[in-house]
């Protein structure tokens, strides 16, 4: 059994939650607490504009931004009043997508919704950039054991629960406890839970349901109906198995919150729960934070002296893997392949740590024989089991490129931490010295020539003024020459080191 630890790290402005694998990082989740997420918050929201060349609309949920709602995602009716039992095959419901239902068309988006309706949905993902949250009408509470999916009225099972004799029986109990016009999934948590403890969970949220029904038809829209729960108790409830071998948090009120949370939900789990009170900080103690500084990096060693460089960019993330300084210790065969092993398991770890989703790239070094392509193939398969955001994920070709796709529901850990670098917008690259010394030039140039000034005053970032007096003084001297301009030198507020400067220091007394 693989050994697991939920750290969770928790101050005024923000709330951190590590899950470690064998003491390595592998999730993080980071909340600020003026942004606290919206997934799993159900609203009553007013259609701002219907949009039939995208069969989508903008709903007003009282946020900054509209929420986004496509045609897939509508149901005709108050679902809070119970909806007639859905027709399309519902086998495949998983966990990961909250229970939701196969979407089925039921015609064009602008017979269904019209400007200024009061409609009921739930935010299924995050505000991603400049795009709003996306929304949809099928609704789906989670609890510890069960999701409840109103409005349906069959039974899924987690797929990750493979034992088919596990699988019907769980199903057999839940089919006994279920109450008609409400769809079940079961989830991975289930697969040892006992007929109370699943009992338990589907009352507790059966009330969260009918107080949703109360609550829906006294308010008008906008308006925030149902509030998921916080991080520390959303991720702990998510995350918690028999193979946590410890729950480690440094906030005597959460800890409290989180003691009593995991009583009414989880018996047992709280002897695993502890208060850290030592002076280290937290994830320094468990080497967290340097984990997060080489999730946010470009290059990733591996354990052979190969490495990856990730690139994300708007359109997809890439990885690229490179033997580096590994030149193996018997042919060239071998050197690619055991290469390509350590990265899938790096890849997989740097996708789950950095949150990663789209589209993704993996550029592997070439294999000549088809048995080493499948050998890598499988080996990705295996490690993408470990994940539990759904991925979708083409075979190797024969130039060693792997095609996939990884379920996005909120940004990236690299956009949640950083911003565009305004000095190169971006791109992670700067306009070089001797680049800006021959635009100076021509600027002096056009400049003269426009204002017909002879005399300019000139203030230049210390690494440009020092190559224009030094590798190009000549050419400098005869533009200055030709033209007949007099230059003079002023001392810039900016040097080229103020661009590698750290954004503080901090020094005893």
């Amino acid at each position: 059994m693989l050994e697991k630890q939920l750290i969770i790290n928790i101050n005024e402005g923000e709330t951190r939650m590590a899950l470690l694998e064998r003491e390595d990082l592998t999730e993080l989740y980071i909340e600020r607490h003026h942004e606290r997420a919206m997934v799993g918050n159900i609203y009553k929201a007013r259609v701002n504009r219907v949009l039939p060349g995208m069969q989508a609309a903008f709903i007003d949920i009282g946020a900054d931004r509209s929420a986004f709602l496509y045609a897939g995602d509508v149901i005709k009716g108050d679902v809070t009043k119970g909806l007639e039992d859905e027709t399309e095959d519902q086998s495949d419901w998983q966990e990961e997508d909250f229970g939701q239902p196969t979407r089925v068309n039921r015609g064009p988006i602008e017979k269904i919704l019209k400007e200024g309706q009061q409609i009921l949905v739930q935010i299924s993902k995050e505000p991603l950039g400049t795009k709003g949250a996306r929304a949809t009408m099928h609704m789906s509470l989670p609890g510890r054991y069960l999701v409840l999916v109103p409005g349906a009225s069959k039974i899924g099972i987690s797929k990750r629960i493979s034992d088919e004799g596990k699988r019907q029986h769980l199903k057999d109990l839940v089919k006994s406890i279920k109450p008609k016009g409400v769809g079940v999934i079961v989830r991975t948590a289930a697969q040892d839970a006992d007929e109370r403890s699943l009992a338990k969970d589907l009352r507790y949220l059966i009330r969260n349901w009918q107080k949703i029904q109360l609550k829906a038809p006294r308010e008008s829209a906008p308006n925030l109906l149902y509030q998921d729960l916080d991080l520390v108790r959303k991720i702990t409830r998510d995350l918690f198995s028999e193979d946590i071998s410890k729950i480690v948090i440094d906030n005597q009120s959460a800890f409290d919150d989180l003691q009593r949370f995991l009583n009414a939900t989880t018996p047992g789990a709280t002897r695993k729960l502890e208060l850290h009170t030592a002076k280290i900080p937290l994830f320094d103690l468990y080497g967290i934070e340097m984990d997060i500084g080489r999730a946010l990096g470009r290059k990733i060693d591996l354990p052979s002296g190969g490495h990856l460089v990730i690139d994300q960019t708007e359109a997809l993330t890439s990885f690229d893997v490179n033997t580096g300084k590994y030149v193996g210790h018997s042919n060239v065969r071998d050197t690619i392949v055991r290469t390509n092993m350590e990265a899938v398991v790096q890849i997989v770890r740097q996708l789950r740590v950095r949150n990663i989703g789209g589209i993704i790239v993996l550029d592997f070094i070439d294999m000549e024989r088809e048995s080493d392509r499948e050998k890598v193939f499988l080996t990705l398969q295996e490690e993408l089991k470990k994940d539990k955001a759904r991925s979708t994920v083409l075979r190797i070709s024969e130039f060693g490129l792997v095609q996939m796709t990884r379920k996005r529901t909120a940004e990236s850990l690299e956009r949640q931490l950083m911003e565009p670098c305004p000095c190169c917008d971006g791109r992670g690259r700067i306009r070089s010295t001797q680049t800006e010394a021959y635009d100076l030039i021509r600027e002096v140039m056009r400049l003269s020539l426009q204002s017909g000034k002879k005399s300019l005053r000139l203030r230049l970032r210390d690494d440009v003024r020092d190559w224009i007096l030094h590798e190009e003084n000549v050419l400098f001297d005869r533009v200055l020459k030709d033209y007949g301009i007099t230059a003079v030198f002023e001392n810039a507020p900016v040097s080229r080191a103020d661009l590698t400067q750290a954004a503080f220091e901090v020094f005893p007394g």
